[in-house]
């Protein structure tokens, strides 16, 4: 990722909460968690795998 843009992004408690979780689990930072499942995903639609 060479570029960066910096979001205000509103997130229901529940969301913001499991996101903290997952991230703690899988050692990154919040920010990295939804940087990594957005590429995943994007990946997977790029793959035709996408819901």
């Amino acid at each position: 990722m060479d570029e960066t843009t910096r979001i205000t992004l509103r997130l229901p408690v529940d969301l913001h909460t499991w996101l903290v979780d997952q991230a703690r689990s899988a050692r990154r930072s919040l920010n990295s968690e939804i940087v990594h499942r957005l590429e995943v995903e994007r990946a997977a639609e790029a793959d035709g795998e996408s819901r």
